[in-house]
């Protein structure tokens, strides 16, 4: 069994939890999540306090036990104060704009990037290469955080491209003349 999963999640005051069947909705201040889970583990939500169960002893089951428990409370966790990641574009020329819902990137291509951005995503940009992506669903934010990154990674040589803010690139040396 599963010792994350054995943990109940407490639900703050605030949140709404319903479930239904394997699907759980909830609602907090920062947005509204829902999720379907697989028919291994049952959920079940008595005074405010949620708890998964493996529904039978198999390998699936005992997976799916700690990871649904994670999920739900990641779900409270985003709905209460939400997620974030930030992002830094270095390189001369490089920057980042918004234009409605969707993120206009110079990377140095020949042609603008433009990343359309998904429900319940927000982008504050600083200094025009300083990014930083927020939301409620913590999945979506890390999964547009890759993908924004994934248009032109950090090369070794110059350091030029998109990275996490504070990562550490190592840099190689150039060519050498003799």
């Amino acid at each position: 069994m599963s010792r994350i999963g054995k943990l109940p999640i407490i639900i703050p005051a605030g949140v709404k939890v319903a479930i239904s069947g394997q699907t759980i909705s909830v609602e907090g201040s920062k947005g509204k999540l829902s999720k379907t889970f697989a028919s291994a583990v049952a959920l079940k939500n008595e005074n405010n306090v949620v708890t998964v169960t493996p529904v039978e002893e198999t390998r699936f089951a005992n997976a799916m036990h700690g990871t649904a428990r994670a999920i739900i409370k990641n779900m409270v966790v985003g709905v209460t104060q939400g997620y974030s990641k930030k992002l830094e574009i270095e390189g001369v020329g490089f920057k980042a704009t918004l234009k409605g819902d969707t993120l206009d990137l110079a990377l140095g291509y020949s042609h603008p990037i433009l990343y359309k951005l998904p429900a319940g995503i927000k982008v504050d940009i600083t200094e025009g290469t300083k990014l930083e992506i927020s939301g409620a669903d913590k999945e979506t934010v890390g999964k547009v955080a890759a993908e924004v990154k994934a248009y032109y990674p950090v090369e070794p040589y110059k350091g030029k491209g998109v990275r996490l803010a504070g990562q550490f690139v190592r840099r190689k040396a150039g060519k050498k003349t003799s």
